[in-house]
Formats: C-alpha cells, sequence, structure tokens
C-alpha cells in the first residue's frame, strides 16, 4: 500500500472486502494485472538487430578474410558494427522513453477494505474491490457504481468528449476518467477482461514496417544473398585456375561480393534517420520506429482528432448575454458565484467561469448554501446569505415549464460549438435541491472549446504544402465542424455523421467525400484509414485513446499524444512527449529533408553495387577481377560515403513523390554502365599494352572515382559553398589514397602509358555518363502517373460532394 493519506470516508455502512477476501482473490489470480501492450526487452532488440540476414552474410565474409590473415581488408566492418549500434541504441532509447512515460502516468488507485480506505497500485486491485472514485480520478478496471453519481469523460475510449452521467447501476469502464462528482463502484471485470483491455489486446504485436527505403534495401540484399554462392564460387574457381593462389583467389573473391552488398546504404540510411531522430528528440519528439520518418516524408492526408490536436480539452469562457433587464455583468457575477459555492465540484466548466472572473476582477460572495451539479438535474446552484437562490445549468431543466423566448432567442444567436448554459433567480431549493417556484431569467453565458493558440498556423502550413487534412471526432459533427473551420481547416463544412454510413460502401464513399466525420466508432476509424490508403494516399494518423488504437495501427504513420493511453502511445511510431501538435510541421519537414537527399546519396551506393556485381559475373569467365577489398574502400569512402552523408544531411523540404527505387535507379544506372564499361575496356586491352596485373588494377580505381566524382558533381546542381567544398574534399582523398597512402591501398605509380589510357577510357566513360544521366532524368520529370491518379482522385471527390449537395 501506499503511505499517500487516504480520503475522508464516505458513505461508511459500504465496508468493501475484508483482508481474508482480498488474499483469497489474488491467490485465485483475480488481480488486474496490466493486460496492455509492453514494449521489447533490449534483448530482444539487440537480438532483433543483430540475427539479420545483412550481418549473416557479411559475417561469413569476414570470416573468409581472417582465413587469409590480410586483416586490413577487414576494414568494411566498421560499417556493419556502426550499423548494429545506431540501430540497437536508437530504439531501446526508444523503449526506456515509452517505459517512463507509462510509469508516470500510473496513479495509486483509492479502495475500500475492511471500512477503511487507502490507496493501492493498480496492479493489486482486485475482483469485487470497492474503489473510491473523485473527480480526476481515472477508472482502473471496469467496476458499477454502487453510491454516488460522477460525470465521467469517456474520449479515450469512445472519443465523445462530452461528460457522461454515471448513477447507481451505472457501468463505468476502464480507461475513463471522472470529470466531476464521487462514486463508490464495484470491480466487476479485472486484468485481460476489461473492457480497456479487450481493446489493447489488438495494440499487442509487432506493427509491420511500411517502407519503400527498408523493401528496397532487403530486395537487394536478398538478391544479392542469392547470387553471393554462385557468382563467388564460379569467380574463385575461376581466379584459382588462372594462376592465383588460395588466399589471392579468396580476396578477389570477397571484393567482388562486398561490392555487392550496398553496407554503405544500410548505414547510410541508418545514420540519416537517426539524426533526424535526434533532431526531433530535441523538439520533445519520440521517434520509436526508424522508417516511420519515410512515411512522414510521403504523407498527403492527415487524419487528426479534435480533442488534444486541434484543442486543447479545457473550455473557454466567450461571452455572457444579460435578457429582460439584466446585463452581461449580472450574468457573469452570478455564474461565478454558484460555482464558488460548488467549488469541490469543478470541472472544465466552472474552471473557465472562474478564470474569466479573475481576469476581468468579479468577486463572488460566498454562498450560505450549494446546490451542486447533478446530472440527473442538469443544473448547479446556489442561495445567498440575502436570501437570493440562483440557478446555473442547461436550458430546458431550469425552465422546466418552457424556455422563455429571450433565452431561446439568445440560445438561436449562439455559434455551434459554443455550449450554452442559462441562469435565472428563483425561489429557492427544496431539501432534494428541486427548484421552487418559477425561475426568473438573467441570461445565458456560452463556452466553447480551447483551441490551441498555435492550431492555426500548424494547419495553414499542412495546407500550404499541398496535404489534405480529415478531422475525425466521436463529437457531433457539427460541433466539430464548426471548430475545424474556425481552426483553419479547408472545407470544413464538408461532414458527415459517420452513424448514417451504415455499410463498407458509403464508409468508403464517405472517406473520398468528406473533410470532417463525427460521431466515429473505433472500428469506423480503421476503417476510414484503410479506404484513405486503398484511394492511393498516404496517411498519417494523430491520436491519444484506446478508440484510436485500431486507426493507428492501420496508418502509415501513426503519432499520438504522451498523455493519452499506454496503448496509443506503445503502437504510436512517432509520441509527442510535450503534447503540442505544432511539432507536426517540424516532423514532416524533418522526414522530407531525410528522404529527399537519401534518395539523391543513394544513388552513389547502388552504383556500386550494380557494377560489382555486373563485373564479378564477366569476371567469373574473363579474368581477372580488378579490384582488392581494401581499394574497394577507398572508392566506397571516397567517392560514396563522405560525400553520401555530407548530401544527405542539406535542407530540403519537397514532399517525396514517385517509387524510391526508380528515382534512385535513375541517376545510379548511368553511372554503373560507364564504370563497367570503363573497368571492362581496361581490363582488357591494357594488357595488351604491357600493364601488370597492379597497373591495370590502380587505372581501374581511377577511371571508377571519375565516374563518381561526375555522379557527384551532378547530384549537387546547383553548386553551393558546402558541395564545392565537398568535391574539393574528393579529389583530395583520392590524390591522396594513390600517392601518399598508395602502398596501403595496393595502388601503384603512374606512367605515360597508364596516363594516355586512363585519359582516352575516362573520356569515353564520361560521355557515355552523361548522356544515360540526362535521359534518365528527362524519364523521371515526364512520369506524370502520380499527378494524373492524384487529379482523377480529387474529380472523385468533387463530383460526390455535388451529388450530396443536391
Amino acid at each position: 500500500m501506499s503511505n499517500t493519506e487516504a480520503p475522508d470516508i464516505v458513505a461508511p455502512e459500504i465496508s468493501g472486502l475484508t483482508p481474508a477476501e482480498v488474499e483469497a482473490h489474488v491467490a485465485d489470480g483475480l488481480v488486474n494485472s496490466y493486460g496492455g501492450p509492453t514494449t521489447k526487452s533490449v534483448g530482444q532488440i539487440v537480438c532483433e538487430h543483430l540475427f539479420t540476414l545483412f550481418n549473416g552474410v557479411n559475417a561469413v565474409l569476414a570470416g573468409l578474410v581472417a582465413f587469409t590473415g590480410s586483416w586490413r581488408n577487414l576494414s568494411y566492418l566498421v560499417v556493419i558494427f556502426a550499423n548494429l549500434f545506431i540501430g540497437v541504441y536508437q530504439e531501446v532509447r526508444s523503449k526506456r522513453t515509452i517505459d517512463k512515460l507509462s510509469i508516470l502516468a500510473e496513479r495509486p488507485v483509492c479502495v475500500r477494505r475492511g471500512g477503511a480506505d487507502a490507496y493501492v497500485a493498480h496492479d493489486d486491485v482486485v475482483l469485487d474491490e470497492v474503489l473510491v472514485l473523485r473527480r480526476g480520478d481515472q477508472v482502473p478496471a471496469d467496476a458499477e457504481v454502487i453510491w454516488g453519481e460522477a460525470g465521467l469523460n469517456e474520449s479515450l475510449l469512445t472519443g465523445e468528449s462530452k461528460p457522461v452521467t454515471k448513477l447507481a447501476g451505472s457501468e463505468l469502464m476502464s480507461g475513463s476518467f471522472l470529470d466531476s462528482g464521487l462514486v463508490l463502484a464495484r470491480v466487476t471485470r479485472v486484468g485481460a477482461d476489461s473492457y480497456a483491455s479487450r481493446i489493447n489486446a489488438e495494440a499487442k504485436y509487432v506493427k509491420k514496417v511500411k517502407s519503400e527505403i527498408m523493401a528496397t534495401l532487403n530486395m537487394i540484399i536478398r538478391a544479392a544473398t542469392w547470387l553471393l554462392a554462385p557468382i563467388g564460387l564460379a569467380l574463385f574457381l575461376r581466379t584459382l585456375n588462372d594462376g592465383s593462389t588460395v588466399n589471392q583467389s579468396i580476396l578477389t573473391t570477397v571484393a567482388a561480393l562486398v561490392g555487392m552488398i550496398p553496407q554503405g546504404l544500410v548505414l547510410l540510411t541508418s545514420t540519416v534517420l537517426a539524426i533526424s531522430a535526434a533532431r526531433l528528440a530535441n523538439d520533445h519528439v519520440l521517434v520509436q520506429q526508424f522508417y516511420c520518418i519515410e512515411a512522414l516524408a510521403r504523407v498527403d492526408v492527415l487524419c487528426l482528432d479534435k480533442t488534444g490536436t486541434i484543442t486543447s480539452g479545457s473550455m473557454d469562457f466567450e461571452r455572457a448575454v444579460g435578457v429582460d433587464g439584466a446585463t452581461s455583468s449580472d450574468v457573469e457575477l452570478a455564474a461565478a458565484s454558484v460555482v464558488r459555492a460548488s467549488a469541490h465540484d469543478a470541472n472544465e466548466t466552472a474552471t473557465a467561469i472562474i478564470r474569466h472572473a479573475s481576469e476581468v476582477g468579479i468577486a463572488a460572495p460566498e454562498a450560505a448554501r450549494a446546490i451542486g451539479f447533478s446530472s440527473a438535474r442538469k443544473y448547479s446552484g446556489c442561495v445567498m446569505p440575502s436570501g437570493r437562490a440562483l440557478v446555473m445549468g442547461a436550458a430546458q431543466f431550469v425552465f422546466a415549464a418552457g424556455v422563455p423566448e429571450p433565452i431561446s432567442q439568445a440560445l438561436a444567436n449562439a455559434n455551434e460549438h459554443e455550449r450554452c448554459l442559462a441562469i435565472a433567480e428563483c425561489d429557492g431549493f427544496d431539501d432534494e435541491g428541486a427548484i421552487i417556484g418559477e425561475p426568473r431569467a438573467l441570461g445565458i453565458l456560452t463556452l466553447s472549446d480551447h483551441i490551441r493558440s498555435n492550431a492555426p498556423d500548424t494547419i495553414r502550413y499542412f495546407v500550404e504544402q499541398g496535404v489534405q487534412l480529415n478531422v475525425i471526432s466521436g463529437d457531433d459533427p457539427r460541433t466539430v465542424s464548426s471548430i475545424a473551420a474556425e481552426a483553419g481547416v479547408p472545407d470544413a463544412d464538408r461532414w458527415v455523421d459517420a452513424s448514417t454510413l451504415t455499410t463498407p460502401e458509403q464508409l468508403k464513399l464517405a472517406a473520398v467525400t468528406y473533410r470532417v466525420f463525427g460521431r466515429v466508432t473505433p472500428q469506423q476509424k480503421r476503417e476510414l484509414v484503410q479506404a484513405l490508403r486503398a484511394a492511393g494516399h498516404t496517411v498519417a494518423m494523430t491520436g491519444d485513446g484506446v478508440n484510436d488504437v485500431l486507426a493507428l495501427r492501420e496508418a502509415d504513420c501513426s503519432v499520438a499524444m504522451a498523455s493519452g493511453s499506454d496503448a496509443a502511445r506503445n503502437v504510436a511510431e512517432v509520441v509527442l512527449v510535450d503534447n503540442d501538435f505544432a511539432h507536426m510541421p517540424s516532423v514532416v519537414a524533418e522526414g522530407r529533408r531525410s528522404i529527399n537527399n537519401l534518395q539523391r546519396s543513394a544513388s552513389l551506393f547502388l552504383v556500386k553495387t550494380v557494377f560489382s556485381a555486373v563485373l564479378a559475373i564477366l569476371c567469373a569467365f574473363i579474368p581477372p577481377y580488378p579490384f582488392q577489398p581494401v581499394q574497394m574502400s577507398l572508392i566506397s569512402a571516397a567517392i560514396i560515403g563522405i560525400p553520401s552523408f555530407v548530401l544527405a544531411l542539406e535542407p530540403n523540404h519537397e514532399r517525396v513523390r514517385g517509387s524510391f527505387l526508380g528515382n534512385v535507379l535513375a541517376r545510379s544506372v548511368p553511372g554503373s554502365i560507364a564504370v563497367i564499361v570503363a573497368v571492362g575496356l581496361a581490363s582488357g586491352l591494357l594488357e595488351r599494352f604491357g600493364l601488370n596485373r597492379e597497373q591495370i588494377s590502380t587505372v581501374c580505381v581511377v577511371l571508377t572515382s571519375l565516374v563518381g566524382f561526375a555522379l557527384i558533381v551532378r547530384i549537387s546542381l546547383p553548386l553551393n559553398a558546402l558541395r564545392s567544398a565537398l568535391l574539393v574534399v574528393v579529389v583530395g582523398i583520392v590524390v591522396l589514397g594513390c600517392t601518399v597512402a598508395g602502398p596501403f591501398f595496393d595502388i601503384v605509380p603512374y606512367d605515360l602509358v597508364m596516363t594516355i589510357a586512363t585519359l582516352v577510357i575516362g573520356a569515353l566513360a564520361l560521355v557515355i555518363f552523361n548522356v544515360l544521366f540526362n535521359r534518365g532524368i528527362r524519364l523521371v520529370s515526364e512520369d506524370a502517373g502520380y499527378e494524373n491518379f492524384m487529379k482523377s482522385i480529387e474529380s472523385l471527390r468533387e463530383t460526390n460532394h455535388e451529388q450530396e449537395s443536391k
């Protein structure tokens, strides 16, 4: 038990379970052990990153090199270990952050045992336990009210933000919060049987990563793996048969096979995404899944929940309107008096009134008697020391005999999204709190959901970026539409009541027709996301409650608030740690920067992968293979690694379009073909001019570097100071590697024949490269398939909207 002091005893006739009954329930396993999703263990994370096909292939190749004793040719393993470290570190960091958030969200539960109230841990609640629940408490397990009355906020479960009245005999669902009142409730279901846990159970899974980049990398690695054995064996036997030693044949074979596997691209991807995750962490955004950054870069539809994103969940005082001679100041004073009298029963409405009274300097006098809010009566009231009785609540309940015309007119003039309360005087209240006499109208006051101050700017950003915004809520669609319009959501007047969508066909049509969806169930949220994805959209979904879990699971990228449910946080790839939706523009911008630059840099890596595979196949028939593993390390570092990392970190906020593989191949294939032609000519012809194997290998390294440099220039245009400096560094590294560090990289000094050969073959390779590169870029830029598809979808939406209007 906690040492937290228990509240004063209420309803003492209800004693709760005895200590012996509690022990018996614990022995029978009838405890409220948490049934929600849990994060992976550190061991699981390490194993998932360690035991991969990529690591396995490189481990085998490393073993072969180690067998030869040529340790310097194992330098490529630095890439493998760096990639492993980055992946494990980032995921463990995310796990620990989420675990901390879950611990902080858990609060002790007040229970009654043996006639005494005390606090216990969430997991120590047992079946048939009597819970003592006050305003602000979260219901830890499904229960039935046995005493008292309260207003419950079930928005985390249903999406409906308005409080629901709970009386004796009403059911309380685990995961809901008390907005007002005090109840004693007997636990009816615990652990995995509770409502929240049943929905949470659907979140207990490893969400499949939706990433074209990951799919592309895995495809390349799988294809390379299938080719490694036959190509490696053929190349090894051919070089061995050609007079090389076993060790030389192994090193030649490994050099070819290492070049076929894009280790650097895997590391670049992990590093770029890790840097993006670190940048976002500085903005209080936790990225749990690296590859969701790609989805963020491609997002063209963002589905928002009203509460927690557009609105903060609190209320704002809007205005007071006096009638029948009463002024707005009279109405404000009366409302403040009623609220002060029932301060112990404060809720969001009362808080807004109190805050407004403080801002304008209203000092409400202390009342002689308070009439607490009753969900059944729908009003609260007070009696002042002077005997004046005031009542505030829903107009139809305050004026049970009929709402006066002035009040009706004032209500009609209020905005759709405003919550209206009637204020009146009466003769008094009976012992049960019922109004005595005919109430005399003073006026009305209106309150509204508090729209976050930065919400309009955030929404404006997405509109300017061409991202479609859909607002999905469990609230009344008219209210949601009005709030969305005030926040600046385009086409907010295109709303639909999801309770009227009774067939899958209707829901699919609504998904591409409307922008605001009200009365949406958790299942419908998921189906809406599915329908949008089926229409060709990349969908991001924000949510914070158990009711959002199903939709978060289906979205291409899911974003949760840290203050939300454990289930939402565990399912989401991105968590807004400070619950501020205003971070979303920087999240999307970071995704675009990462993926756009990654596509550009990836072309450098695929050049090496393609030409290594083709040269390995050719050299299995026409040896020798021209490179050593250490020479591939020089090419990888100077022409691929350093440029790709520099270019991958530049600003770039354009929305990502088209296929990742298509965009990359358009730039890499021309370079691969030019290298294959250049190296093929050098390997096949230069021996006839008296050059030995070491000289030919040196020429091939320089030719490959020359084509690689040309590719760097093309993907760096237009040049700026950083890119110009990068080109100078690349040239410097290659020159140093071929001169000062030549012996380490098995590169020999140049003579006249080697110089002439490099100039002639290099010029031919550059012509081939530039012709093919121009053609590839033109093909990519002329591909209008994506734009035409989007236009057809928008045309369908407009047609449907016109039909609905008619």
